[in-house]
């Protein structure tokens, strides 16, 4: 059976200024789990995670990027940047159609995204929560999402 993967789609998840190794091991775990197809971090780099238990930096690619803006420029061709953030004009995840094509960053938990990368984001979700969550536990429900409004074809 042959894929199409310009008609299936791809994305990949990352973390902005991450805040411990924890959360980048257990949000790459979900990655793995939730067919991202590439996992990044831009600023802070960890070189192992204790929570990566199923091993997927070795599973699947991982970038790291010093900037935002050595990020950008290497977004993938065609991918649109959506950027998870509860700010005003950010959409409902409820209600967001996601990209065939995108890349999700997350920023941590105690400082978000930057000014910079919100400004440049093709699209901003949020979902509610009385407070922020946990990094890898916001990505992990923005892939499920994903994953339950995604029709697959056989």
């Amino acid at each position: 059976m042959h894929t199409d993967n310009l008609k299936q789609g791809f994305f990949g998840i990352g973390i902005q200024n991450g805040k411990t190794p924890e959360n980048l091991g257990v949000l790459w775990r979900s990655a793995q789990n939730m067919g991202a197809s590439f996992i990044y971090t831009i600023g802070n780099r960890y070189s192992k995670q204790a929570c990566d238990t199923h091993k997927a930096v070795g599973a699947m690619p991982y970038f790291h990027y010093n900037t935002f803006e050595e990020f950008y420029a290497h977004l993938p061709k065609g991918a649109m940047l959506v950027g998870v953030e509860l700010t005003n004009e950010a959409q409902p995840l409820e209600e967001f159609k996601h990209p065939r094509r995108c890349v999700y960053l997350l920023g941590a938990e105690d400082h978000g995204l930057s000014n910079r990368a919100i400004e440049k984001a093709h699209y901003l979700v949020k979902f509610r929560s009385t407070l922020s969550l946990n990094v890898s536990v916001a990505g992990s429900i923005v892939m499920y999402d994903r994953g339950m409004k995604t029709e697959f074809s056989t």
